[in-house]
């Protein structure tokens, strides 16, 4: 399968108005935003986990990474509410389910080999400080590495934003409020990924706007190994 997997062009996903798909486990659904490979893929997915619904025990050979957008999302490390930010790197296991139900954004087989480090965070634990020469944005600061840089950014209402995109490329996922870029509106769980050498040209809403942004890593091809084994 294969889902908005050409990673040299602009993509973008109004996944709030998708369909939810059924996975193979009862009482999780998904609506898939990029994916290459079937049941065992590099995929970028939003999940909806009914009450009481739990996948079985499982390895990550390709790591994974979430955010938790409603709910809690509960594995036998801990309970974690919205807003909670998870980095499981390649060859972690855990038991994933969810007693009250949670939605999450969920990105699988993107960690670099190397990438070892494992993260288990409360967003709202973390400041916002003000963004270093970008005014109406203020940034929380949730993982950085040499291969990628993840963070919550809050833009203010009406606020023209402007993010070159080097490296691998950069993705963006609507959490409050709206924007507007290329003649698009994005609400919330809409999903924008920019390719190497594009730039955001972007006019926060109304109401302002609040997001998830990954630049970096995002947006490299498959690793050769997907399909061999979760």
């Amino acid at each position: 399968m294969e889902i908005n997997s050409d990673f040299s062009l602009r993509v973008s996903v109004h996944a709030a108005s998708m369909e939810w798909t059924p996975s193979p486990i009862a009482g999780v659904d998904r609506r898939m935003l990029d994916r290459i490979g079937d049941e065992v893929a590099q995929a970028t997915t939003i999940v909806r986990y009914a009450p009481n619904s739990r996948f079985s025990p499982h390895a990550h050979s390709g790591g994974e990474e979430f955010l938790v957008l409603s709910g809690v999302f509960q594995d036998e490390h801990g309970d974690f509410p919205t807003g909670s930010y998870i980095r499981n790197p390649r060859g972690t296991k855990h038991t994933p389910g969810s007693e009250p139900g949670c939605v999450i954004f969920v990105k699988l087989w993107q960690f670099d080999p190397d990438d070892k480090e494992q993260l288990r965070l409360d967003t709202a634990e973390v400041p916002f400080v003000r963004a270093e020469g970008r005014n109406g944005v203020e940034i929380k600061r949730l993982f950085h590495n040499k291969w990628e840089d993840v963070r919550l950014e809050r833009w203010k209402a009406n606020e023209h934003i402007t993010i070159p995109v080097d490296k691998a490329g950069l993705e963006i996922l609507v959490l409050d409020g709206s924007f507007t870029e290329g003649g698009e509106t994005f609400v919330g769980q809409s999903w924008l990924r920019m390719p190497k050498g594009a730039k955001l040209d972007a006019n926060a809403g109304p109401d302002g706007c609040f997001v998830w942004i990954k630049a970096g890593r995002s947006v490299e091809p498959a690793h050769p190994q997907i399909g061999k084994q979760h």
